[in-house]
Order: C-alpha cells, then sequence, then structure tokens
C-alpha cells in the first residue's frame, strides 16, 4: 500500500469558504427543536435566553479567530493547541480534547437520528399505503452515505458538500418559518407551561437550556476552518474569518429566530420536538423540508468528523507510530462511522440528546472555555468592560452546563421507557 500524507491543510480558501462553513457548523437540525424548547421556557424566558446566547457566542467566536494567531508567526490551527498555550502543554490537552471530542461525536450521534427520522418521515409521507419502517433502518442508509463522504481528506475537499449543506439549512428554516405562519395559531392553542406538575415544569426549563445551547456549537470547528485560510502581516486570517463569521451569524439569526417565534406561535404548548413533524401541509413543501434536513445533515456530519478523523490519525502516526497509509484512513474512518451509527441506533432520542448534547458538552466549548482561554492569554485588567464580558460568558456557560443535562437525563429516562432496543 502507497504511503499517503495525514492532514495535509492547504492554506488557500477564501472569507467566503469560512462562511458556508461556519453556517454548515452552526445552523443544523437543532434550530428545528427551538419552538419546543419555547414552549418549555414561555415567551419572555425564551426570547431572552435565545438573545443572550446570539450575543454571547459571537462574542466569543470573535475571541477565538482573534487568538488563532495570538503568538506572532504560529497559528493554533486545532482547538486542543490554543488550549495548550493558554493552560499549559499537559492540563490544556485534558482540558479541551475529552471535550471537542465528546463535542464532535455527540453532533454525529445526533446528525444521524436527525437524518434517519427526516428519512422516516419522507416515507409516511410519500408513502401512506406502505408498511412502516423502523428508524433503526434509515440509521443505516444515512451511514452508508457517510462510510463514502468520510474518504474525503479536508474541509477544502468537502466544501461542495458544505455549501450545499449550508444552502439546505437555510432553506429548510425557511420551510419551517413560513409554513408555521401559513398554518396560523391553531384552535384551542395554548402558551402556558406544557407540564402539570412543579417538577417537570423546572425539567423542562433545563432541557430547554441545553437545546438552545445546541444551535451554537460552531465553535468547535472555528479554528479547523481559519486554518485554511492564507495569512499574511498585511492580512492576516483574522479579517477573512471575521468577515466570514459575520455573515454565518445573520444567517444564524434569520433562521432561528423567525423559526423560534413563529413555529411557538403555531402550535404552543402542543409542538412537536421536531417542527417539521408538527407541520403536516402543504405537503409538498414538507417533503422539501425534510430532503433538505437529509442533505443538510450529511454534510454536517463531516464538517464534524474531519477534525476527528484528523486527530485519530495524526495520534496512531506520531504516538502509535503506525505508517501513514491509505488503509489506516480506510480502517479509521469506517470504524468511527460504524460507532457512531450503533450509538445512533442504541439512542434514537432526538428531543433528550439535543438538549443533553447541548449543555454538557457544547456550553463549555462554545461559552465559556474560549472566555477562560482569553483571560490566560490577555490577561484583561479586573472590572474592566472585557474581564466583566468574560465572566458573564463564563457564569452563564457554567450554569448552562449544569442545569441542562439534568433535565435532558430525565427526558431521555422518559423516552428510554417505551423504547426497544434494537428492534
Amino acid at each position: 500500500m502507497a504511503e499517503t500524507t495525514i492532514n495535509i491543510k492547504p492554506r488557500n480558501a477564501k472569507w467566503c469558504y469560512s462562511a458556508f462553513h461556519s453556517v454548515t457548523a452552526m445552523v443544523g437540525a437543532a434550530v428545528l427543536g427551538f419552538p419546543f424548547a419555547m414552549s418549555q421556557l414561555g415567551w419572555s424566558l425564551g426570547i431572552t435566553i435565545l438573545i443572550l446566547s446570539w450575543i454571547c457566542t459571537l462574542y466569543t467566536a470573535w475571541q477565538m479567530i482573534e487568538m488563532h494567531e495570538s503568538v506572532p508567526g504560529k497559528r493554533f490551527d486545532k482547538y486542543h493547541e490554543l488550549g495548550q498555550h493558554a493552560f499549559g502543554e499537559k492540563l490544556g490537552l485534558w482540558i479541551v480534547v475529552p471535550q471537542q471530542l465528546m463535542v464532535e461525536v455527540g453532533i454525529d450521534i445526533f446528525y444521524m437520528v436527525t437524518g434517519a427520522k427526516s428519512l422516516k418521515k419522507l416515507h409516511e409521507i410519500l408513502c401512506d399505503d406502505c408498511v412502516p419502517i423502523k428508524t433503526t433502518y434509515f440509521i443505516v442508509v444515512f451511514a452508508f452515505a457517510q462510510y463514502v463522504l468520510s474518504h474525503l481528506p479536508s474541509f477544502n475537499s468537502i466544501s461542495g458538500v458544505s455549501l450545499a449543506a449550508a444552502v439546505m439549512s437555510l432553506s429548510y428554516s425557511t420551510i419551517a418559518w413560513i409554513a408555521s405562519i401559513h398554518k396560523g395559531s391553531q384552535p384551542g392553542v395554548q402558551y402556558g407551561s406544557r407540564y402539570s406538575t412543579k417538577a417537570g415544569n423546572v425539567f423542562g426549563i433545563f432541557s430547554a437550556l441545553g437545546d438552545i445551547a445546541f444551535g451554537y456549537a460552531g465553535h468547535n470547528v472555528i479554528l479547523e476552518i481559519q486554518s485554511t485560510i492564507p495569512s499574511t502581516p498585511e492580512k492576516p486570517s483574522k479579517i477573512s474569518m471575521w468577515r466570514g463569521m459575520i455573515i454565518a451569524y445573520l444567517v444564524v439569526a434569520l433562521c432561528y429566530f423567525p423559526v423560534t417565534i413563529f413555529g411557538y406561535r403555531a402550535f404552543g404548548n402542543s409542538v412537536d420536538d421536531n417542527i417539521l413533524l408538527s407541520l403536516e401541509k402543504p405537503r409538498w413543501l414538507i417533503v422539501a423540508a425534510n430532503i433538505f434536513v437529509v442533505v443538510h445533515v450529511v454534510g454536517s456530519y463531516q464538517v464534524y468528523a474531519v477534525p476527528v478523523f484528523h486527530m485519530l490519525e495524526s495520534f496512531l502516526v506520531e504516538k502509535m507510530n503506525f505508517k501513514p497509509t491509505r488503509f489506516l484512513r480506510f480502517v479509521t474512518r469506517n470504524l468511527y462511522v460504524s460507532i457512531t451509527m450503533f450509538l445512533a441506533i442504541t439512542f434514537p432520542f432526538f428531543g433528550g440528546l439535543l438538549s443533553f448534547f447541548g449543555g454538557f458538552v457544547f456550553a463549555p466549548t462554545t461559552y465559556f472555555l474560549p472566555c477562560l482561554m482569553w483571560i490566560c492569554i490577555h490577561k484583561p485588567k479586573i472590572f474592566s468592560l472585557s474581564w466583566c464580558a468574560n465572566w458573564f460568558c463564563i457564569i452563564f456557560g457554567v450554569l448552562l452546563m449544569i442545569l441542562a443535562p439534568i433535565g435532558a437525563l430525565r427526558e431521555v429516562i422518559l423516552q428510554a421507557k417505551d423504547h426497544k432496543f434494537y428492534l
């Protein structure tokens, strides 16, 4: 077997690449669960959390972009490299790598489930008289697409897939809120608590925090995306990357806020944990939206899988002394897809997975780890604007990390009671 280079990273991407890669990474199927989160939070608290998350994560995204070249002549191309610079070689590795891996593996499991459920919904809509097919089989179908795409070597190689995914995410989000407006407020719609007990209401609020945190997960690949952009003293990479990130966050606002507001307005506390499941008509539009979801999550899976591939292959070559062959790439990537497929089949709970991963692993890497690294590297003056902003994001993120998994685990346990594993 001929040898091949592991982790090739050509630095020839333009700002528009950073825009659609960031859109693909952030604007995901999580937005389809936002109306459900609103039904748990209520109007005032829901809108407040949504706005705070948008502002906080835009700020931490700016921090990561700025810190990419915080040392003259050196670029931190991976999240853990920046963590090692901020916290020290060993501590930085142990703080960042487990969190980053859980984010990337977790979101790939979630996208396996999401893609499968959209395929199942398509089958149910287009074939009314057909025998129902279990979600498990659709997860396997989704996995086969990933077996093929996983052998593309780098971010630049998946740029076409990523662009298509970014367009699809904008498209199905637009369909979701337009269809919700068309549906209008349903007869007897209620906007009070969807739970009959105080305990259920409290746990529901906790779970909803994780749902929203999940929607801002793109920070885990910001440095990987920025590493593909050329940088010179006259025009550092942060200029192009920030331009692309601004575009991405405008798209995020155009997707997240209308879907959340109009979806909740239409169905109130009876909305499903995936707004497309609540929307049945117009039939052709809902079919199109589910197709767009499938295309999007196929591409998004790769955006999060590529950093994992590079990390695993680098570890095997540099630490375990494997030869960097095509066979190594073939085995490593197929094994990763197989593991995420197995876990998706085992835990196909859309709402519970959304909230648990959102709180437990996305909140640290998105909301407060960038702030901690900024404080360690730049050491802002105590009680300065920068110091206060960072500590606000840290406290907000820590609360999300603690509270969201509590509500999510309760939801998963309730869903698992009636679930027949592997059947």
